[in-house]
């Protein structure tokens, strides 16, 4: 519950509470014609409702912003400048800009273009870019800062835009509209000045939240009476919190000065909907980029993947070879300069300038030299090309039809496309249970009241055995018909109790049932309220003539039960709360509500009853309620408790405390001074709230059941298979959570359960641990679960935590209940330090989660019914837990294995370019000559081998998508950054020096000195034979691509082969042949010759040859799991993930039509099997329980029918090939469809 959703507000009590100056110990003020000067502080702002401030001279007005909101970065002034400082504070880009300077400043071997152009590439892209975005950003924001609005200026409605809103002015908002700034409820249409908000844009909830303007501005509800408003507020300065909002209100009024304390109930939010109410007045106290929405706006703390950690190592090692080659090229040259013959030979000699130059100049500007010449080796593109790729891969997350839920129309959604990859490597998830695990539709089961346990059954309510004062049972009571007539309380036998006593039962049941019917937050939406309750319910009734809303599902299913029990909540006019019963309106006052928070775990009202009596009714944990009770059945209660949570009910205690007029006075006045207090408001008021809720007697309790959600067990088992460590952490009592865990199977019954719970002190939690660790050391060949509270929890983590995390390694599955919300995040950031330092994701749905979701490296929300806070500050938001088995094993599989071969690629394929330029330089003496034309070293990059790794690293499957999520075992395969360690790393840059020495060398031999390769009998010049080396590395290197490509499809094709037909092309056209004027003729020359076609074909085949074999022999003799799936693994690749999720209907042909084109009827035999299941002839469906074969079936719907089938050709004597078999299913499934 959420101190924003409460529906009827404390405020209401005061409405007679007149406060005059000289009795307020606040302090006098005088009237505003006389001039006054409020307390001011810097932590508060003084605001005078319209803009009527003091007599000129005393006071000086606070100066606010404007209401303009402003989400953009960038202004045409301040863009190029700004964008440039935020692209050169990366290292690669700073880097690069260096090397480009240093080519400005001194003698070179290349072009200063062959590095400022790519770089010129990258950040005019990034630019472009990011300039695109905050153009769409400005049109946002100038659509919302142009909204037109009306606001009360000089006596009447006045028609501007909303940035020209200023603080204090008077705006009247109409139905439907959205609020454009934070307002201060004044009035509205309604006589008690309430109205209802909707707050979903916000933070997710859809439930209305009920608003109510103090008494002595609600009857201001015309443009005329508002202008004659005396008034100012103070408030707290700006703040994120949504749920937070403390001020007062000082009312002038006929000399006389009244006082309001304002707080959550009073603001309107901006961006918050008025629903079902005409209109509203509401004065602005906080506008534009101060207002609760734009402070909300503020970026999370950045998160970064193991990938992008390993990407920056290897560019170090890479940096420290560039670094190493050029301080070696640069001594060589020094050391074969040492002979005069080779420093300053005939043809070259030196300068006088040159000969008297410093040794240490040249030394240096030789070695920035080498530096430029070889730091191509650090790829340029790799930063963009990596941001393309995981912000183009994030779509297919949202595109995904398995990650939709048809029922609440909602799809995944990604908040952050930097931690896709990571997706791969989780090894702990961390799931919170209400709501996540369960469905958080909560229904009415049993309940515990006087001491009997009862449980409900069609508006009836049936105990559990005898009464106390029966022989015995069962004994069952009628809805309603007790309270008036006992003949209607019915049993298997005659009760043999006194009248009284059974009178005194009934009043029992009767105030339990007030008390649920009464404290609550539920807001209702009446369709017919005339008749209801006047009889028993039945419970087909109930939906349509009352429909409940409620911020919490609990609190919307107990007030439900009480209506089917027969105490119906009607609703609520201006401070009343009524309720039939028997047809008899009762109408309670309520005086006080006492906000649920989380550290008292409870809530409460305080009421008068038509008979004047004043009740303060509690709800809330058993852990917060039962040790403030002094009367009642407390230990059957606390028994009857424990006996529900084992059957995973979800349960709350209910209490009440009749209050005398002198204690209530009392509580009146404590709860006035701390509600108008603007320092330490909470503080007080915590304070109060600990002084009212004491001595109560207890009433009973309640058990709601809470589903578990479809496929949870499952989900968890494959969570267990791929080697994932699954935490369950949860606010519930123990006993709940423990039945839940059984129930899911995060804990097996053949589990052996440690418990670490109800611990004292640091010794006694040791020495439990060390218990425990024992335990688990005896017993080590058995699985162990360990159930953790939240105080011995909180022993362990202050001294112990060594300790207690080699207890939790040691066992299967750990559950933590009683947990405050920073504890789970105290719990997963233990996790992360450890020295494993393992990935760890959470998952949960509520406001209590977002701590630990942020905390953990990925972060899930849960779209459920608890708002949209934990999906809002997510890094990816699902309906449903069980789509996290796929998001996991299919979609975190992919990105992981593409992200890392486009990394481990990019350094491959510049090794493969910078290393034949090394070894160039032992052949030119080190005299930095460049093996390869300019314009190659700027496009090589760029154009000729960029887009086969960017369409890879979006587009491929190495393994059918319905194996990785039906066998978790092959996630197994890429956790603990399997394809980015060392050895990987190793293997992919021995391979790229292994095939530049091949490309160099191959080329060296094949056209020596002595070999004529010409017709002419010419010979081949350096810039051919650079071409050469250069088109050999780039057919090797997109062919190696080819042969790391898995699923093809036709945009692999034709940017694979495309690319090597656009280097030739390219060629041709800057070699001279496609146009004249240039004057380069490398590539004609090069390819005149058949020894050097011949050279091409043998150098590529060379090189790949030996990779190939590799492949073949590890495939053959040490095949890892994905490779054996691989091998079994059909032909055919669906694409589902491909398919945009808009509209639904039209993806679902797309899917249908997709999945035909994929059936290739590969033969005769095959069409005539297509041509009889059209027919029907050869369709048969079999019993559902037969397994799936993998190796033909690649529908998770249609896994039965795939295995009968091929058992059904088996008896037959039929040989049956994959594609047969494959085909025989497909039939049959999309004949079904």
């Amino acid at each position: 519950m959420k101190v924003a959703s409460i529906a009827l507000i404390c405020l209401s009590s005061f409405a007679q509470d007149k406060v005059k100056p000289e009795e307020n110990g606040a302090g006098k003020h005088q009237g505003v014609e006389a001039g006054f000067d409020p307390p001011h502080q810097t932590e508060t702002r003084t605001i005078y409702i319209a803009n009527r401030f003091p007599q000129s001279g005393l006071y000086t007005p606070q100066k606010f912003i404007d209401n303009r909101i402003i989400s953009s970065k960038y202004t045409v002034w301040n863009f190029v400048p700004k964008t440039l400082f935020e692209q050169f504070r990366r290292v690669a880009n700073f880097y690069f800009l260096i090397i480009f300077l240093v080519q400005l400043m001194i003698d070179t071997p290349t072009s200063p273009i062959t590095s400022g152009l790519p770089l010129f590439f990258v950040i005019t892209v990034t630019a472009i870019k990011q300039g695109y975005e905050d153009w769409l950003r400005h049109n946002s924001d100038n659509e919302v800062n142009g909204a037109p609005v009306y606001v009360v200026r000089s006596g009447g409605l006045v028609k501007t835009r909303s940035k020209n809103i200023r603080v204090g002015d008077i705006v009247r908002v109409a139905k439907d509209e959205i609020f454009p700034a934070d307002l201060v409820l004044l009035s509205s249409d309604r006589l008690d000045g309430s109205c209802h908000v909707t707050t979903a844009s916000l933070d997710g909830e859809t439930n209305l939240k009920t608003h109510v303007a103090v008494p002595e501005t609600a009857v201001l509800q015309t443009v005329a009476s508002l202008d004659t408003l005396e008034a100012m507020i103070e408030c707290h300065q700006p703040e994120a919190d949504l749920y937070r909002f403390t001020g007062q209100m000082m009312i002038t009024q006929q000399l006389e000065e009244i006082l309001r304390p304002l707080g959550p109930e009073s603001l309107l939010l901006r961006g918050a909907r008025l629903k079902n109410t005409k209109e509203i007045f509401g004065v602005a106290v906080y506008t534009g980029m101060e207002t609760k929405m734009a402070l909300n706006y503020k970026s999370k703390s950045q998160k970064r993947s193991a990938v992008e950690k390993s990407m920056n190592t290897f560019l170090i090692i890479y940096l420290i070879i560039l670094i190493a080659e050029a301080i070696i090229s640069t001594i060589l040259k020094y050391s074969w300069q040492a002979e005069e013959k080779w420093d300053e030979p005939w043809y070259n000699q030196k300068t006088e300038h040159q000969r008297n130059s410093s040794k240490i100049l040249r030394f240096i500007s030789d070695f920035l030299a080498f530096l430029v010449l070889y730091n191509f080796i650090i790829p340029i593109s790799l930063y963009v090309t990596v941001e393309m790729q995981k912000f183009l891969g994030s779509f297919f997350i949202g595109w995904d039809l398995d990650l939709y839920h048809e029922e609440s129309d909602q799809k995944a959604q990604v908040n952050t496309s930097d931690l896709n990859e990571e997706l791969g490597q989780v090894e702990y998830v961390f799931t919170d249970k209400t709501g996540t695990l369960t469905e958080n539709e909560m229904q009415f089961r049993e309940c515990s009241i006087n001491g009997i346990k009862y449980q409900e059954s069609n508006g009836r309510l049936v105990s559990e055995g005898p009464t106390p004062d029966s022989s015995e049972g069962p004994f069952y009571r009628n809805s309603l018909s007790h309270l008036n007539n006992l003949s209607h309380l019915t049993t298997s036998s005659s009760f043999g109790t006194s009248l009284e006593n059974e009178i005194e039962l009934i009043k029992k049941h009767d105030l339990f049932f007030k008390a649920v019917s009464l404290c609550h937050t539920v807001q209702i939406s009446n369709v017919q309220t005339d008749g209801i309750g006047d009889g028993p319910w039945q419970s087909s009734l109930a939906p349509s003539q009352l429909e409940y809303y409620a911020s919490s599902p609990d609190e919307k299913a107990l007030v439900e039960a009480a209506a089917r029990i027969g105490i119906v909540f009607i609703g609520n006019s201006e401070d009343t709360m009524e309720v039939k019963t028997l047809g008899k309106l009762e109408r309670y006052k309520l005086l006080h509500v006492l906000e649920f928070d989380s550290d008292r775990r409870r809530m409460s009202v305080i009421v008068q009853a038509p008979s004047g009596e004043k009740f303060l009714f509690a709800k809330g944990a058993e852990s917060s309620v039962l040790p403030k009770c002094i009367g009642g059945e407390i230990e059957t209660t606390r028994i009857h408790v424990d006996e529900f949570a084992l059957k995973g009910l979800r349960t709350l205690c209910i209490a009440y405390r009749q209050l005398t007029s002198k204690e209530y006075e009392d509580i009146d006045r404590r709860l006035f001074e701390a509600r108008t207090a603007l320092q330490q408001r909470e503080e007080k008021l915590a304070d109060v709230f600990q002084f009212i809720e004491k001595d109560l007697v207890l009433l009973g309790a309640t058990a709601v059941e809470d589903r578990l959600q479809d496929k949870v067990p499952e989900t968890i088992e494959a969570l267990r298979m791929a080697g994932i460590k699954v935490w369950v952490l949860t606010g519930d009592k123990h006993e709940t959570a423990v039945s839940v865990s059984l129930s899911c199977g995060h804990f097996h019954r053949t589990m052996n359960i440690l418990e670490l719970t109800n611990q004292k002190s640091d010794s006694e939690c040791a020495e439990q641990l060390r218990q425990l660790a024992r335990r688990i050391e005896e017993d080590h060949v058995i699985q162990h679960g360990l159930v953790v509270d939240g105080t011995s929890l909180s022993l362990a983590l202050r001294e112990h935590e060594k300790l207690f995390m080699d207890v939790c390694r040691n066992c299967s599955a750990v559950l933590c209940c009683r947990m405050a919300p920073l504890q789970k995040a105290k719990v997963i950031r233990l996790i992360k330090i450890s020295p494993e330092k393992p990935i760890t994701l959470a998952v949960g749905d509520g406001a209590n989660d977002v701590s630990m979701i942020q905390e953990a490296h990925v972060g899930i929300g849960i779209m459920g019914k608890e708002g949209r806070q934990a999906a809002r500050n997510s890094d990816y938001a699902i309906a449903r837990f069980k789509f996290l088995s796929k998001l996991l094993f299919v979609h975190g599989h992919f990105y992981y294995i593409r992200i890392a071969t486009l990394v481990q690629y990019f350094f491959y394929k510049n090794v493969c370019f910078i290393t034949p330029q090394f070894l160039y330089q032992f052949y030119c003496l080190f005299s930095q000559q460049t093996l390869y034309d300019s314009v190659y070293l700027t496009l090589y990059n760029i154009c000729f081998t960029s887009l086969p790794i960017l369409v890879y690293s979006l587009l491929e499957q190495h393994i059918d998508p319905h194996i990785l999520q039906n066998k978790p075992t092959l996630y197994r395969d890429i956790s603990k950054n399997r394809q980015l360690s060392i050895k990987t790393f190793l293997y992919w840059t021995i391979l790229g020096f292994s095939h530049a020495f091949i490309f160099f060398f191959g080329s060296c031999f094949l056209m020596g000195k002595d070999i004529s390769l010409l017709g002419n009998g010419q010979m081949f010049g350096n810039w051919t034979f650079g071409t050469l080396v250069f088109t050999v590395m780039v057919i090797t290197v997109t062919v190696k691509m080819a042969l790391e490509t898995h699923f093809w499809t036709w945009i692999n094709h034709f940017v694979t082969w495309g690319s090597i037909i656009f280097y030739f092309v390219f060629s041709f056209f800057y070699g001279g042949i496609l146009w004249p004027f240039l004057g380069s003729q490398n590539m004609y020359f090069l390819l005149s010759s058949g020894s050097a076609w011949f050279a091409i074909i043998l150098m590529v085949v060379t090189c790949l040859f030996l990779d190939i074999v590799k492949k073949v022999f590890d495939r053959q003799l040490h095949p890892t799991n994905t490779e054996k799936a691989q091998m079994y693994s059909n032909t055919v690749a669906l694409s589902d993930e491909f398919i945009a999720l808009q509209p639904l209907s039209r993806a679902r042909n797309q899917l249908s039509k997709l999945r035909w084109k994929k059936i290739r009827v590969q033969s005769a035999q095959h069409m005539n099997l297509l041509k009889a299941s059209t027919e029907g002839r050869t369709l048969i469906k079999t019993n559902s329980s037969v397994k799936c074969l993998d190796s033909m079936c690649c529908f998770s719907e249609g896994e039965a029918t795939c295995a009968s089938v091929g058992r059904m050709l088996e008896r037959n004597n039929l040989h049956v090939t994959k594609d047969f078999a494959f085909l025989i299913f497909h039939v049959y499934f999309l004949t079904v469809i």
